[in-house]
C-alpha cells in the first residue's frame, strides 16, 4: 500500500494539475497494489483558481476514491454558503477576493456595494452542484496504519476520539512546538514552511504552493516517506 499525501493548495490549479500528473507517473513506474491520495485542505482562497482546484478534486475523489480533509478555509466558507453570511468579514482576510472571482462572481470594488447575504446568494446561484456535493464529501481527519492526516495538526495529550475540530483546522504553536509522541505520526499543512518538514512526530508539507510555485507531495510506504 502506498499513500500519497498533498499539500495546501490554495488556488492554484496549475500546480494540483501538475502534482496529480507526478502521482499518475509515479504509480506507472512504480505500481501498486493499492494506492490512496489524500488531500489536506485548503484548497481554496489567495491563489488564482479555486474554482478549478475544487473542479479537479471532485473527480480525484469520485474516480480514485481520494480522500479530501477540510481545510479552515473550507470551513470558513461552509459557514459562510449554509450558516453566516456575516463570516465574510473574517472570510476576506483570508483569500475570499480570489476565491469569488474565480467563480465569477464579484470584483474586489463591488464587494463592498453588497450585503453579506446578497453576496452568499450571488455565490450559490453560480456554485456548482458537484461543489457542494465534494464540501459535503470533506472528512475532518485520517487514519491509515501508523499515520494520521489532518489539516493544521491535533493538540497534544488529547484522545483523537475527544479531539476539537476548530483545532484540527486551526491550532498552530501547541501542536508545533511540541515534542511528545502522539500515537501516530501525524501528516499536516497549514503552517507554510520552506521545504517538507520531517520530525519524529509530525510532517509538515505546506510549502505555500499559492506564492512559492512549490505544491509539496509525499509518497508514504510502509516507514519510508519519499517527496515527489
Amino acid at each position: 500500500m502506498r499513500v500519497y499525501a498533498v499539500g495546501d493548495v490554495h488556488g492554484r490549479a496549475d500546480l494540483l494539475a501538475e502534482t496529480i500528473g507526478r502521482i499518475e507517473d509515479d504509480l506507472r513506474r512504480r505500481p501498486i497494489n493499492y494506492a490512496v491520495e489524500v488531500y489536506l485542505g485548503d484548497y481554496i482562497d489567495r491563489g488564482p483558481d479555486s474554482k478549478g482546484v475544487l473542479d479537479q478534486l471532485a473527480v480525484r475523489l469520485v474516480r480514485q476514491h481520494a480522500i479530501c480533509l477540510r481545510g479552515n478555509h473550507e470551513a470558513i466558507l461552509e459557514k459562510f454558503l449554509w450558516d453566516d453570511p456575516e463570516t465574510i468579514h473574517h472570510w476576506i482576510q483570508l483569500g475570499a477576493f480570489q476565491t469569488l472571482a474565480s467563480y465569477g462572481v464579484v470584483s474586489r470594488s463591488r464587494t463592498g456595494a453588497m450585503t453579506p447575504y446578497e453576496l452568499r446568494q450571488s455565490l450559490l446561484d453560480v456554485f456548482p452542484r458537484t461543489h457542494e456535493l465534494f464540501l459535503q464529501c470533506l472528512r475532518n481527519s485520517f487514519v491509515c496504519g501508523d499515520f494520521l492526516f489532518v489539516h493544521a495538526g491535533i493538540r497534544p495529550g488529547i484522545p483523537m476520539e475527544q479531539q476539537d475540530p476548530e483545532d484540527l483546522f486551526w491550532i498552530r504553536d501547541e501542536f508545533l512546538n511540541s515534542t511528545e509522541n502522539h500515537g501516530k505520526l501525524v501528516v499536516h499543512g497549514h503552517t507554510p514552511v520552506d521545504h517538507p518538514d520531517i520530525r519524529s512526530n509530525r510532517i509538515n508539507i505546506d510549502t505555500g504552493a499559492w506564492r512559492t510555485g512549490t505544491l509539496t507531495c509525499i509518497a508514504i510506504e510502509g516507514s519510508t516517506v519519499l517527496v515527489l
